[in-house]
């Protein structure tokens, strides 16, 4: 066997521990029964474990050093390349740190689901104490160079650094907040009166959205929607990828807009090449790439008249009481621009303020400026100054989000830059094509996810992020493109 062989068939073996770890987690979201809770942490802790030994024996340490000077195919390099950064990583944590984590994020994921739902923080606090504590003792075992908190970001986009995103931040809150205040004032608001005319079904929430989802181009042969606490994307690989959504019987909107958002994970995990599964070749690349294909989805196709003008036939039929409205009208109900609390419901031009708050949150944790149970108190502050609205509960504030009880602290930012990447790979593609927004209009969407699966699904983890975006897009990475796009379509519909 040659080392190559003998190197990836160790790496199946961790992509086949991975894709047990997932299915755990997706049935812990979604049917797992509540008292089954102390079994599944145990179980995910030695998933962990026996995937931590097998990353960090010595004999994968040194495959990985003799395959780096051989003479490899791009393909190849690529898994080597993913693998070395695993394996660097691993080697520097304890194997005790590593089953703690698992062990306890499966607890703190079932209370956090708990506090949640009854509004009570004081609950999740132990938790989440211990949560932090362990991501410190992550970081300082990882090493960092400037910021501790550089070390939990760089775990969910290679190379990612507060000196990159304080300013990156700063850029788009100049162009962002008086956008905010501009639509703000616009006399050209939209009537939401619809929203208050009663109650809108699960069953029929449902309906609609199945019909998106498949619309867009989500294989159900390969995967399936259901629901949970927090909608989430769940890729084991192509030929299983599930994903979650949650309803609220007074806002159609929101149902829809997890779904196409989670949709758009899917469809990227759908997309990755067969014949690369259970290697880091045939995975996701980034969690920004990542993030990239669900925003995209979700607004710049989803939050458009061309997306309405399809789908409206399907959202009469769900919900016949609705006034008879035009793709245009329910397109200008979809851009609505508020100061509400939940991110995951945010619009467009809010959006990143919401994560901003939390990458700020985040950063004095882990400075020491901001003790755990200081965190309530300085969310709804945060959130005042910057959105100028009173959080009434912690349910809407500093509760709302899953990240925090798995312990993934870092992630936040990787949603701005799917941001960022979306708005580039779209005007990469409309350069491409111009045609592209009458074909949406006429219910071509196999046009656009062609063009997402071969310039970014196929290529899996084989490029670094920054040179996929690049090499799909012509140019590197950066924020023009979000602006402008931003700055365009809300100045149209707002008549700014």
């Amino acid at each position: 066997m040659s080392d190559y062989d003998n190197f990836i068939g160790r790496v199946k073996e961790l992509s086949l521990i991975g894709s047990l770890s997932g299915i755990m987690g997706w049935d812990q979201e979604t049917m797992m029964p509540p008292k089954g809770g102390k079994l599944r942490s145990e179980m995910m802790a030695f998933l962990s474990s026996q995937a931590h030994s097998r990353i960090t024996d010595p004999e994968m340490g040194k495959l990985i050093s003799s395959l780096e000077s051989q003479d490899l195919t791009a393909e190849q390099t690529a898994n080597v390349r993913e693998i070395k950064e695993s394996y660097d990583k691993a080697t520097k944590l304890p194997a005790e740190l590593v089953e703690e984590k698992a062990r306890h994020k499966s607890k703190s994921l079932r209370i956090w689901q708990e506090a949640r739902s009854e509004n009570d923080f004081a609950k999740f606090l132990p938790y989440l104490e211990k949560s932090v504590e362990l991501n410190r003792q992550t970081a300082e075992h990882y090493g960092y160079e400037d910021n501790i908190y550089d070390a939990l970001l760089d775990i969910y986009e290679s190379g990612m650094t507060v000196k990159q995103l304080d300013p990156l931040f700063s850029g788009l809150r100049e162009a962002i907040v008086p956008l905010v205040k501009a639509v703000g004032e616009s006399s050209n608001q939209p009537d939401t009166s619809f929203l208050d005319i009663g109650k809108f079904s699960e069953e029929k929430q449902r309906e609609f959205s199945l019909k998106v989802a498949e619309g867009i181009g989500f294989d159900f042969e390969a995967g399936r929607m259901d629901a949970s606490t927090h909608p989430f994307s769940a890729g084991l690989w192509p030929g299983d990828t599930r994903f979650t959504t949650r309803f609220d019987e007074t806002d159609p909107f929101s149902c829809l807009y997890a779904v196409m958002h989670e949709t758009g994970h899917a469809l990227y995990e759908q997309g990755l090449d067969f014949n690369h599964s259970f290697t880091p070749r045939g995975d996701a690349v980034s969690l920004g790439v990542h993030e990239s294909q669900s925003r995209f989805w979700e607004n710049q196709i989803g939050r458009t008249p061309a997306f309405w003008k399809v789908v409206l036939p399907w959202f009469r039929s769900a919900f016949p009481d609705a006034p008879e409205f035009d793709e245009h009208n329910l397109n200008r109900l979809a851009n609505r621009v508020e100061k509400g609390f939940i991110r995951v419901e945010a619009d467009e031009v809010t959006y990143n303020l919401h994560v901003m708050l939390r990458y700020e949150i985040e950063k004095q944790l882990f400075n020491g400026d901001l003790a755990v149970d200081d965190l309530p108190s300085a969310w709804n502050t945060m959130f005042k100054a910057w959105f100028d609205v009173d959080v009434p509960e912690d349910r809407l504030g500093c509760l709302q989000d899953i990240h925090w009880s798995m312990g993934a602290i870092g992630y936040f930012p990787t949603y701005t830059l799917g941001n960022l990447y979306a708005a580039q790979l779209y005007a990469a593609a409309l350069a491409d094509d111009p045609s592209i927004p009458s074909k949406i209009a006429n219910g071509e969407f196999a046009v656009l996810l062609e063009w997402m699966r071969s310039h970014i699904h196929v290529h899996g983890s084989k490029l670094t992020p920054s040179d996929l975006i690049t090499e799909a897009t012509g140019k590197e990475p950066s924020s023009d493109d979000f602006i402008e796009y931003l700055t365009s379509k809300y100045s149209k519909i707002y008549n700014l």
